[in-house]
């Protein structure tokens, strides 16, 4: 670029910016969380496995979100939200930049309409009431409840929310599968509603998908049929201790893939479930000034496998701060008929039966 295309593009840029409304700026949020820990991974055909990893309690990321007053009680916002590897400083995804959520909607006292790249209803059920883990370290419930793939986020999205009336509030969220030829192939739908008000919430979640790819010239169309999960969940805080429990029913094929898709223990390769139930029991508890988490889980496969497994989990979250908190986190399997769960975290799968977290997590 010569002197005078340099000069005339700096004198646009200048122009530009000084026509932006200085508000548009105030009302813009930089976010995240910085987390890593050690993590030692036992019992897998990999053998002992000791490794620096980003987000065992909760995925490293940075965000920016930001609302404009459109007037008349409605607003406008954004979210755009990239994860990172805190122990190298790559991206999470080496194929989307904001590949944990991109989105853009509209706000009034009727609901909330969004558009774009977010998460399920059935992850923000398992996040927000069923898991005492919040879906992070050792003991997360990713460990047997099928919290994987598109049943965390989804593309092409949109979702309206309810408003919370006496307690209740409700979401859909519709997915098109934008496969040319076909309006159904590959899109999702889910939903969920709930009640919560003083120490108790209670909540349902359904996630529906088709699993059929279009053909084309040169590849024949494949037809998986759908796959649909059922998901209920509680939780009761009575002060001195909080109660988890849910129950979750998996039906179809990609219904509830598993979280490690190689084979983790050797020998005859683990088959995913397409008919399965889970349960889990699990608390958190003031201890000290830090907060204890436990949960013990079950996975009931009721195909001709029989692959089941039970699980459990304990954890201590230990504050320094306000947004600075050091961690600890045990995780344990049994495996049954060849079962291929694996002890995960919030941001791996995991490559064994038991595993270990040390961390340190810090929100900005």
């Amino acid at each position: 670029m010569n002197h005078k295309h340099l000069s005339a593009a700096l004198a646009v840029a200048s122009a530009f910016t000084a026509a932006a409304p200085v508000h548009a700026q105030s009302n813009v949020t930089i976010y995240g969380i910085a987390d890593i820990g050690i993590v030692g991974e036992r019992g897998g055909a990999d053998g002992n496995v000791t490794k620096l990893t980003s987000g065992p309690a909760a995925a490293s990321r940075i965000g920016f979100k930001g609302t404009e007053d459109l007037g008349g009680g409605l607003s406008a916002f954004f979210i755009l939200e990239a994860g990172y590897n805190l122990d190298t400083g790559m991206q999470a995804s080496s194929t989307m930049l904001f590949n944990r959520q991109a989105l853009v909607g509209l706000k009034n006292s009727a609901g909330t309409l969004m558009l774009g790249r977010q998460t399920t209803p059935y992850h923000n059920t398992l996040v927000a009431v069923a898991d005492p883990f919040a879906t992070g370290y050792a003991g997360s419930i990713k460990n047997t409840f099928p919290d994987w793939g598109t049943n965390v986020r989804t593309n092409n999205t949109v979702m309206v929310a309810s408003p919370t009336v006496q307690g209740w509030n409700g979401d859909v969220a519709y997915s098109f599968g934008e496969q040319a030829g076909s309006e159904s192939a590959g899109r999702q739908v889910g939903t969920s509603f709930g009640y919560s008000s003083g120490p108790l919430a209670v909540r349902f979640a359904y996630n529906h998908k088709n699993n059929d790819v279009v053909g084309t010239p040169t590849a024949p169309a494949v037809l998986r049929g759908s796959a649909s999960n059922k998901l209920l969940a509680a939780n009761y805080n009575f002060g001195f201790i909080k109660l988890f429990a849910a129950v979750g029913i998996d039906k179809g094929f990609n219904a509830a893939p598993l979280g490690n898709t190689g084979n983790p223990y050797g020998g005859v390769p683990p088959t995913a479930s397409t008919d399965g139930r889970e349960a889990l029991l699990g608390f958190t508890m003031p201890l000290a000034t830090g907060t204890v988490m436990a949960s013990v889980m079950h996975k009931d496969d009721r195909t001709a496998f029989n692959q089941d497994a039970n699980t459990w989990g304990v954890g201590y979250v230990y504050p320094v701060s306000r947004r600075t908190s050091l961690y600890t986190a045990y995780g344990s399997i049994s495996n049954r008929n060849g079962a291929g769960y694996t002890v995960a975290n919030n941001s791996e799968s995991g490559s064994g039966d038991r595993a270990y977290n040390l961390g340190l997590r810090h929100n900005f």
